[in-house]
């Protein structure tokens, strides 16, 4: 099974409703899809991400990577050549992070295929299901009460509230989030850099005082500034999660040096893919970090490859944010991971197991 084309295309979706946070709103999924057509028939799907807040790519940085750069260094590999392909792709370029991460996804897929098994065996197998949390936007006081007891009601077990825009409003936030759903479910906070670390210590031990101990808090200041991470880390009695601070294995390894968090966000658009998301997790464990795994605003095309990650490491991956198909209008994929409510279960099919891609949009090139 050799690799003989790469296609690329656009997949745009709504979503049911803003998904805001203090860095921005988002009203649709707008990704980029890769198809990697083989010899033999077979064809593996990807999908990157447009998050240039975070990661620095948007559409045209990714369509140019994977079209000019690193689709051609593939073209005639065999699939069964994983190790090697994986350090064609990393090694392509710099950073491109999120275009990395399609291919790789692409070509992970099609070494299920290969060995017709579904991935996660692959990567080491596992129970097919896990339990995600979801997000719940920054906005007005009622609308986020709101939410949050509609998806408690849908049965989900843990939400993500959005914060960080403004201190005194997002204790208010928290505080009626909490009152609302005080025993049914848990809060983990996502500051999304939007505090300072003594904002981030000061709202932590006012929560504490008001009786709200969150399950963690996320990034809680600017991705760069890993002595004031650490700052908050030392200081609160929750659990501090790195997310846009640790992309890959080198981060991770001197947030550990330092001792700057208790738990890391792995997701595939910051490390490129699974190669560097399995890396990532392996080195956490080795000094027993625990880590959640994550997605953008992404279909259920490459939150599938990141479903398949967390089960086969579920040993150190505790916790799931794979909420990114459920924030969607509809599912645009038929087959693979199957995204019910806060549950999702991996099929047993080969690769991701995904047969078509509804409102694929090829690009001319």
């Amino acid at each position: 099974m050799k690799i003989a084309r790469i296609e690329l295309g656009m997949l745009r979706v709504p979503l049911k409703t803003p998904f805001k946070t203090a860095l921005r709103t988002v009203n649709s999924v707008e990704d980029v899809v890769v198809r990697i057509h083989t010899d033999t028939g077979h064809v593996g799907h990807g999908e990157a991400a447009a998050t240039a807040v975070i990661t620095g790519d948007t559409h045209g940085s990714i369509i140019a990577a994977i079209g000019e750069v690193i689709g051609p260094r593939l073209i005639g590999e065999d699939i069964a050549d994983l190790n090697r392909i994986t350090r064609l792709i990393r090694t392509a370029l710099e950073r491109n992070t999120s275009a990395k991460a399609a291919v790789e996804i692409a070509v992970y897929d099609l070494f299920g295929q290969r060995y017709d098994a579904p991935l996660y065996r692959i990567l080491g197998g596992g129970d097919p299901v896990v339990s995600t949390d979801i997000t719940i936007s920054v906005d007005y006081i009622d609308k986020m009460v709101a939410d949050a007891l509609s998806a408690v009601e849908r049965g989900f077990g843990a939400l993500k509230i959005k914060v960080g825009k403004d201190l005194g409003v997002d204790l208010e936030r928290i505080k009626a989030v909490h009152a609302a759903v005080e025993g049914r479910a848990l809060l983990r906070l996502d500051a999304n850099q939007g505090w300072k670390p003594k904002q981030a210590v000061h709202a932590m031990q006012l929560l504490e005082d008001a009786g709200v101990h969150p399950e963690l808090l996320e990034q809680p200041v600017r991705a760069q500034d890993l002595a004031g991470l650490k700052f908050v880390t030392d200081r609160v009695h929750a659990p501090v999660m790195a997310d846009e601070s640790v992309f890959g294995p080198a981060e991770v390894i001197e947030l550990i040096r330092m001792r700057a968090a208790d738990i890391i966000n792995i997701k595939l658009m910051k490390t490129g893919g699974i190669s560097d998301a399995i890396r990532t997790a392996d080195i956490a464990a080795v000094h027993g970090v625990e880590c959640m795994i994550g997605c953008m605003i992404e279909t259920s095309i490459s939150v599938a490859a990141a479903v398949h990650v967390a089960v086969a490491k579920s040993d150190i991956i505790t916790r799931v944010d794979l909420d990114g198909p459920s924030l969607c209008s509809h599912d645009p994929v038929e087959g693979g991971v199957v995204f019910n409510e806060s549950e999702i279960s991996v099929p047993d099919a080969p690769g991701l197991g995904i047969r078509a891609v509804h409102g694929f949009e090829p690009l001319a090139r």
